[in-house]
């Protein structure tokens, strides 16, 4: 049970900094995001890569 927990936690928490991390680039000022060589359209495939790794 204690495993399930853990295991539920860390998903919960992967989860929100995937959230926050697509809203940041999102949000982002496009000249900060074009000095990053960031598209905001590609907000969610840069989260997951440096979220889950994909």
């Amino acid at each position: 049970m204690a495993h399930l927990m853990s295991s539920m936690r860390d998903r919960l928490q992967k989860r929100a900094a995937y959230n926050r991390t697509v809203w940041e680039i999102r949000t982002m000022p496009l000249d900060v995001a074009l000095d990053l060589d960031i598209y905001p359209g590609d907000a969610e495939k840069i989260a997951s890569k440096a979220i889950y790794g994909n």
